[in-house]
This record gives structure tokens, sequence and C-alpha cells, in this order.
């Protein structure tokens, strides 16, 4: 598989876990209510299987430097979103409206690195 076909594939998976995520913010800053579990669980099996793709191509066919910085954001978004997962989420407590926003932000900052080395 040629590395832009990889991806052009992991930005289609991170396209639909953005919006995942968009619904899941909305919900949460619309008031105090926690998104439903099954959102937040398709929202991390989206973004695995992109990270994972991504982790994928760059160990056999190499990635541009951009999508290899883009990968290493995303990575630290994932764990971001493990942590609140298993210490909100999970625990039904309320997300904190901090960590969603920097969750989110490193997670865009990466998505838009990575739709500029998909383009090229």
């Amino acid at each position: 598989m040629e590395p832009i076909l990889m991806v052009r594939t992991a930005a289609v998976l991170l396209t639909l876990t953005a919006l995942g995520g968009l619904a899941m913010a909305g919900i949460r800053f619309a008031g105090d209510k926690q998104p439903p579990a099954w959102l937040a669980m398709l929202h991390g099996l989206l973004a695995s299987a992109a990270v994972t793709l991504l982790i994928y191509a760059q160990a056999t066919v190499g990635l541009p430097g951009i999508a290899l910085g883009a990968l290493i954001l995303f990575v630290f978004a994932a764990l971001g979103g493990a942590y609140l997962n298993l210490n909100y989420q999970w625990k039904q407590v309320l997300l904190p409206k901090g960590l969603v926003v920097g969750h989110a932000l490193i997670a865009v900052i990466g998505f838009v690195m990575l739709l500029v080395a998909a383009l090229r």
C-alpha cells in the first residue's frame, strides 16, 4: 500500500472521529451532562484505527515529515483521551472542560497537519 493512500485513509477515519468529538464536546459544553458512553467508545475506536494505520505506515513505508509530526500529536491526544475516559467517563464524573479543550486542540493541530500531508 502506498503511504499517501494510508495517510488519506487515516484522514477519512479522523474526519469521522472529529465529528464524534464535536458532538461529545457539544453535549458537555451545552450543560452538565456526560456524552453517551457508546459515542466515546466509537470516537476512541475510530481514532485508534487511524493512529494504528499511521504507525503501520511509518513502520513499513515511512511517512512524510508533516504526517509523522501529526502522528506524534495524535499519540498525545490519544493519551489524553484515554485519561479522560478512564478517570472521568467510566467513573461518571463530568469531563473537565479544560482537559476536553486541551485534548481537542492537540488533535485539531495534528488533523490539520495530516490534511496538509494528505493533500500534497
